[in-house]
């Protein structure tokens, strides 16, 4: 009987870690959206005229950019890797096989969206500087996320 208790004991553990580990993804997934929105869906498109431009929803932006760069470091967790993620994309094994890079990588982005941030007052600021956080996902993305 303790046999039986022990052995569904560690089967329940292993279950929880894998559905940790899946929260994991699914948040690494909401806050890669969310970043998506923010850079593409009302920075850039402000800067490309498809929006008026408005302080508060560039504020909003910002913020959502400043926390994805703060959550980054810890959202690719070595228990992470090989596990299912979305149906459009997917993290590249590179992720966890150059850490070196990939952590540059994050340092670049974090970099990008800091200073960009600094500069951007007003729409024609925006223009001229929004670019270098696209630039900066762009790059990231060639080599770190696959197209599933």
């Amino acid at each position: 009987m303790k046999y039986v208790l022990l052995v569904a004991g560690t089967l329940a553990l292993g279950i929880g870690a894998v559905s940790a580990q899946q929260d994991i993804v699914k948040d690494r997934q909401a806050t890669m959206k969310a970043t998506g929105r923010a850079l593409g869906g009302t920075l850039s498109a402000m800067a490309k005229g498809d929006k008026p431009y408005d302080q508060a929803a560039v504020d909003a932006a910002f913020a959502t950019l400043t926390e994805t760069a703060k959550k980054l470091p810890a959202m690719f967790p070595d228990s992470t890797k090989g596990l299912k993620e979305g149906t459009e994309y997917a993290s590249s094994p590179k992720v966890w096989d150059d850490k070196a890079g990939f952590t540059a990588k994050i340092e670049s982005f974090t970099k990008a969206v800091a200073d960009t941030k600094a500069k951007v007052k007003d729409l024609d600021s925006l223009k001229a500087n929004v670019g270098a956080i696209g630039k900066e996902c762009g790059a990231c993305h060639e080599t770190y996320r696959l197209k599933s």
